[in-house]
């Protein structure tokens, strides 16, 4: 946890971080006519190559950047290279909304994973929470109605997967990686991965005058929406930022109502409330452990 909780300034960098991961959405969805999926995670990641190194060097961080750990690094990125790309391909086919709450169900995968990569323990609080999450799922997927389990559906559940095992690897390496080297090979990892696989049929697409200004937003966005959830992090608890980080869920559904004609769903909001009820059990359990064990360590000290 911060030394010292600031919950007004991690609101405002919430804000910044729900405002790059709404506008990368409507980025997203402008130039999927244009570009594939490849092709945006291509660009997006050039992007985000020139922005960490046009910060990183003039700022004194360059000798962060060391080629080590590839191997985690190359793990990470690859999950996180089909997570992202899943999400851009689910974003063609379901509501903003209904995305944006299936892809909060990646910390529960989290919590049930990390027992086994991360050597945390698997609680009867985090069991509850993860039957709790997947009645959320439930109800944001329908799958009892007709055609409420789609392709798309099935596309972002499936990039909640990626995220969460990018999340895992992230985890790893913050124990001993600084975060300009995670970011450096992240972008680079993507941009060679989305090259490949763009240049695999034998087609690229280039920019065009109507792209080119989207794509740069979702190279901005995505960065800056990471920086931000960050910065916010560190200035107040996971359990102060996590309803802030919510708030992505009505925000989008009314972005997606007003420029995309998709109806306001109370099975979607509902369902999304329930999966970030489970997050918090979550958080809220994780850092009754952490106080617990400090407790511990200052008596036995």
């Amino acid at each position: 946890m911060p030394q010292e909780s600031r919950p007004l300034a991690a609101a405002l960098w919430m804000g910044g971080a729900i405002t790059g991961l709404v506008s990368m959405a409507v980025a997203g969805r402008a130039v999927s006519p244009i570009h594939d999926t490849f092709e945006i995670m291509t660009w997006r990641s050039l992007v985000g190559l020139v922005l960490v190194l046009g910060v990183a060097l003039p700022a004194g961080y360059g000798p962060d950047i060391k080629v080590r750990r590839m191997g985690q690094h190359f793990i990470r990125n690859a999950f996180h290279f089909a997570g992202q790309n899943l999400w851009f391909a689910a974003l063609t086919m379901i509501p903003l909304a209904q995305l944006f709450a299936l892809e909060f169900s990646y910390p529960i995968l989290v919590a049930l994973a990390a027992p086994f990569l991360l050597a945390e323990v698997l609680t009867r609080q985090k069991l509850a929470a993860a039957l709790v999450g997947f009645v959320g799922v439930l109800i944001v997927a329908q799958p009892w109605a007709a055609g409420g389990f789609g392709l798309g559906t099935a596309l972002a559940l499936l990039a909640a997967v990626g995220f969460a095992g990018s999340t895992l690897i992230t985890k790893q390496l913050t124990r001993t990686a600084p975060m300009t080297e995670i970011l450096f090979w992240l972008v680079v990892f993507q941009f060679v991965f989305g090259l490949i696989l763009a240049m695999a049929d034998g087609h690229m697409t280039w920019p065009t005058a109507a792209s080119l200004p989207w794509l740069v937003v979702i190279g901005v966005a995505g960065l800056g929406a990471h920086f931000c959830l960050t910065r916010a992090l560190r200035l107040a608890p996971a359990s102060v930022v996590a309803p802030f980080d919510f708030l992505r869920l009505p925000i989008i559904a009314l972005v997606g109502a007003a420029f995309y004609d998709e109806p306001l769903s109370a099975a979607i909001i509902l369902g999304g409330a329930i999966i970030f009820g489970a997050n918090w059990i979550n958080i809220r359990t994780e850092n009754r452990s952490k106080r617990v064990a400090m407790r511990q360590q200052n008596a036995t000290s």
